[in-house]
């Protein structure tokens, strides 16, 4: 956080007008952070997500994705799709979740995931029960919850398909695949950039040219979504210009989904307090509230897990966290 701090202020000295794109996880504490000490600073918090999840639905549907409206909110790894739509030939749209719905509980879906050792039960599991589809996948949306991943509860982890090493076999296989790439490129006589699903480019591209588009974008909240603290980080459609960022306001959030992101703004909230404050304790209090941690340990193992990490990362914590630093005080 500090090298963040040090980007922060740079970028005030010297481009105060740019607009930072910030893709570094943990993004919604990191985006709510910056809002916090540099509420000045022109910011957009990114995750491929949204679109991700609707081009994954679309091959369950087997629907072409360019031929679906949806609209989503909520905050990053924990947004819902409020509306997914079909557009029928008569410029109509149909509601596609009775589709959904009806394909999970006859088995059908899913059929289609983002990674091969993940089959995507989780999210449709929780649509099941919540009404909507979340956006993060399906290993990663299970450790923001109680409900899946349980030391004394393998029966679950088969039940859905949760592989509990998918990011360390997933970051080994980045690094190879970024290493061919390199290699192949070295050698070839051109190289052809195809345009991605992330928003960057196209951010750049409305705000110098002026031609309008809209994102999914991570915002200091400030009345966009009312039904959450003002100041966290909310993930809302981003209309981006020649102006700029601009969010839209969303206020038809069902009530139990606004419940279950609040639990996870509680672990958000307290890890940028230990930040602003430069509060120790405030880890500790974090690690309590989160929502998995608190189904599985009891307080002494949620300190002793926490202490145990602050001394893993080391000197890659501000100096306040560092454990050899509150041992020698």
């Amino acid at each position: 956080m500090p090298h963040l701090w040090s980007i922060c202020e740079d970028m005030l000295e010297v481009c105060p007008q740019a607009i930072m794109l910030q893709y570094v996880n943990p993004m919604a504490i990191n985006t709510w952070a910056i809002g916090a000490k540099y509420p000045q600073l022109r910011q957009v918090g990114l995750c491929h997500s949204v679109q991700g999840t609707a081009k994954e639905l679309a091959k369950d549907l087997d629907i072409p994705v360019d031929e679906i409206r949806y609209r989503s909110a909520g905050i990053n790894h924990m947004a819902y799709f409020l509306n997914f739509e079909h557009r029928q030939p008569d410029g109509s749209f149909r509601d596609l979740y009775p589709a959904l719905k009806q394909g999970y509980a006859e088995g059908r879906f899913p059929h289609f995931s983002h990674s091969p050792r993940c089959p995507n039960k989780v999210r449709y599991e929780m649509m099941s029960r919540l009404g909507y589809f979340v956006t993060e996948s399906s290993e990663h949306h299970a450790e923001y919850l109680p409900y899946f991943i349980k030391r004394d509860r393998p029966d679950l982890i088969e039940k859905f398909g949760i592989p509990l090493d998918e990011y360390p076999k997933r970051c080994v296989e980045q690094v190879e695949a970024w290493e061919r790439q390199a290699a192949k490129y070295r050698e070839a006589e051109s190289i052809t950039v195809k345009p991605s699903h992330e928003y960057a480019s196209e951010i750049i591209n409305s705000v110098v040219m002026g031609q309008p588009s809209v994102i999914y974008g991570n915002i200091r909240n400030q009345g966009f979504i009312p039904q959450l603290p003002e100041g966290c980080a909310v993930e809302v459609p981003v209309l981006v210009d020649a102006n700029g960022l601009q969010p839209t306001v969303v206020t038809d959030i069902p009530p139990q989904l606004i419940a279950l992101m609040r639990t996870n703004i509680n672990v958000q909230e307290l890890t940028v307090a230990a930040l602003m404050e430069q509060s120790p304790e405030h880890i500790y209090h974090a690690a309590m509230l989160d929502p998995h941690t608190a189904a599985e340990l009891d307080l002494d193992q949620i300190w002793a897990v926490t202490d145990a990490l602050l001394e893993a990362h080391g000197d890659w914590l501000p100096e306040f966290a560092r454990v050899e630093r509150r041992k020698a005080s």
